[in-house]
């Protein structure tokens, strides 16, 4: 049980955290918006929790111009993507699957 305990990511522990990962995992990107609206939060929520888990270097993101206005697309790194994959099978253990 220690073991399983010790594969769960604190980063995740938050639903927005673990919400953006999980959107980010089984799509190769998302911009702001789509993140904002499939999420129903709100800018300043989202930007926080995006910044954590860039500073976990979970996260990555591109800015671009789309008919001249801003557009940020986020990525999940390989880094999160490993993290988020070991909470998750450490959450399935737990249920016993």
């Amino acid at each position: 049980m220690k073991d399983i305990l010790s594969n769960l990511d604190k980063a995740f522990e938050n639903k927005i955290r673990l919400g953006i990962m999980s959107a980010l995992y089984v799509n190769d990107y998302l911009d702001y918006t789509t993140l904002k609206n499939l999420l129903e939060v709100t800018d300043g929520n989202l930007a926080s929790h995006l910044k954590s888990l860039e500073k976990s270097k979970y996260i990555e993101f591109k800015k671009e111009f789309l008919d001249r206005k801003p557009n940020t697309k986020y990525y999940a790194t390989d880094k999160g993507r490993q993290a988020f994959k070991k909470h998750i099978e450490a959450i399935e253990k737990l249920l016993g699957k």
